[in-house]
């Protein structure tokens, strides 16, 4: 069978958008001969749709236009995903569900089976799950239809989450094929373990498998894309593009089509974070974004995302020198703005320091002034940030690190203003990383950027390590204590040296209430600050 991988970018909630999208896309497939055109989970609501579940018209206009979609398909068939209420009780009100639509009508459907409730995904919050899958039957071929979280368990993964194994009983129940359509959101890694999964199941089940993922970013995840078919002897016949939209007919018994090549991972960050900036503001109607330039290593990566992402005509840079700046921070600003090809403007902000000291100097504690003026120069850039996007329309980007979120290394409503930080999951090692990749043989980011000591320069001489561990140090600790979820003691025995790793963990711990404050992130790791880690802020905290 000819089946078109049709991997879109849906927004979440534009229901006839993405309906756009789904046509032109199975129209495009029938040209090039498909008899089926395959798209990701809950294409037709977008991934994830969270509670806008809870509105009943939301779900009623989803049931609508997958009836519209089905009468236009004839000639070529179409599984799509979307949502409805659910035809069993008692249980949650909704199913996810992929519809396969052919010869104008609706023919058969799938109810996901199994259902995630780990890291972002919340979804028994809404949704009852399905029976053990049956086949779907499509001019005589016997189709394993499965969504997302349906082919990641059992012996292909070396682990049950579920007592259920849909793609085992699709297999002995006569499927031919095995489909999934799926959201599964990037991280780093995780393009290499999705791809050696989908190739388990192929030897296990000795199936050709069809996985087509949703591609584009919604609020804080980024979808990749990297939709692939596997044959049953598990060779990759044909791969998608990775963080974009794409469209690849494959034959189940043919030989190997196009197979687009896996990004090394310092590019896979860099395209996903565009993408993510990118559909973030689009999404939410921005067009342009304005920053804070320090002249360090965090701003000068977020700038030349920024850049890469929307152009950089739609980016405009704030220098704000204040007594403590150095001329190099000044003059590394201004070049990184030379060559990105960005709007910078000089803000100085002496003058407001100055009134903000004859105001609170002598209302306030000698002994507290010290992080108290310093936290003041941060609020002030904070304030001509937000000046510049309120008058503009820009939205405002927050350049802070996941290192600095991690430990309270930042000011609230100072350099944590922003309707997004783009870097908040990435550490600060990892920017570095980051910085050398975008920066490339024509050095578009300074030298001095990437080789001077990291400073906030909120008071003389100073650096990032006068508060915290290098960061080499730092950021093995978090990933252990943070992504790992290891105990002191495990990160001890590690060959940590105790008395580090509970300053580091005090940090974290302390820093909780900062960071339900921040801007949104664009999450890149395993475990993010958001909607996955989901910490109480009053609280004991075990291990301190």
């Amino acid at each position: 069978m000819k089946i078109a991988l049709a991997q879109i970018n849906p927004t979440v909630g534009d229901i006839a958008g993405n309906c756009r999208r789904i046509a032109s896309a199975i129209a495009r497939a029938k040209e090039l001969g498909a008899e089926l055109a395959v798209f990701g989970e809950l294409s037709v609501t977008g991934y994830p749709p969270r509670d806008l579940l809870s509105r009943p018209a939301f779900v009623a206009a989803a049931v609508s236009a997958v009836r519209e979609l089905a009468q236009g398909c004839r000639g070529i068939a179409a599984l799509v995903g979307y949502v409805r209420p659910t035809t069993r009780s008692p249980g949650r009100p909704l199913e996810n569900v992929a519809a396969l639509l052919s010869g104008g009508a609706i023919v058969d459907e799938h109810v996901k089976t199994l259902l995630p409730t780990y890291d972002v995904f919340d979804e028994t919050r809404y949704f009852q799950p399905g029976p053990s899958p049956e086949p779907l039957l499509l001019e005589g071929q016997n189709l394993g239809v499965s969504i997302c979280e349906d082919l990641w368990d059992r012996p292909a993964l070396g682990r049950a989450l579920y007592e259920n194994d849909p793609i085992g009983h699709l297999h002995r129940s006569g499927s031919q094929v095995i489909i999934n359509m799926s959201a599964s959101p990037f991280q780093l890694g995780k393009v290499e373990v999705r791809e050696d999964l989908v190739r388990r199941q192929a030897l296990r089940t000795h199936l050709p498998i069809i996985y087509v993922n949703q591609v584009g970013g919604n609020d804080e995840l980024i979808f990749d894309g990297g939709s692939l078919a596997v044959s049953g002897d598990g060779r990759v016949i044909g791969r998608c593009k990775s963080f974009a939209e794409d469209l690849l007919v494959i034959d189940t018994l043919g030989e190997p089509v196009r197979v687009e090549p896996v990004l090394p991972h310092i590019a896979q960050l860099a395209e996903a974070l565009k993408l993510g900036l990118r559909d973030y503001l689009g999404k939410c109607g921005f067009k342009s974004v304005v920053l804070g330039l320090s002249g360090g290593i965090d701003s000068a990566v977020v700038a030349t995302l920024a850049a890469d992402a929307l152009g950089p005509e739609h980016v405009l840079g704030l220098a704000m020198p204040s007594r403590y700046s150095s001329e190099h921070s000044l003059s590394d600003a201004h070049l990184l703005a030379k060559n990105l090809g960005v709007q910078c403007i000089d803000v100085g902000i002496e003058a407001m320091h100055q009134a903000f000291e004859r105001a609170l100097s002598p209302l306030l504690p000698k002994d507290a002034m010290d992080i108290t003026d310093q936290n003041v120069q941060a609020r002030i850039r904070g304030v001509v940030v937000m000046g510049f996007s309120n008058a503009l329309g820009h939205m405002a980007l927050a350049t802070g690190n996941k290192s600095e979120l991690a430990t309270g290394y930042c000011t609230l409503y100072g350099d944590m203003n922003g309707g997004l930080g783009p870097i908040g999951d990435v550490p600060k090692t990892m920017v570095y990383q980051l910085a050398r990749h975008l920066s490339g043989p024509s050095a578009r980011i300074p030298e001095g950027s990437l080789t001077k000591p990291p400073s906030a320069e909120l008071k003389p001489d100073q650096t990032d390590q006068d508060r915290l561990p290098p960061y080499d140090l730092l950021d093995a600790v978090l990933h252990r204590y943070i992504e790992k979820e290891q105990s002191i003691e495990e990160i001890v025995r590690d060959g940590f040296d105790a008395e580090l790793v509970r300053k580091v963990v005090r940090m974290v711990t302390y820093s909780e209430y900062k960071r339900r404050q921040a801007p949104l992130v664009l999450k890149v790791t395993g475990r993010a600050f958001g909607s996955g880690r989901r910490i109480p802020i009053a609280c004991v905290n075990f291990g301190l």
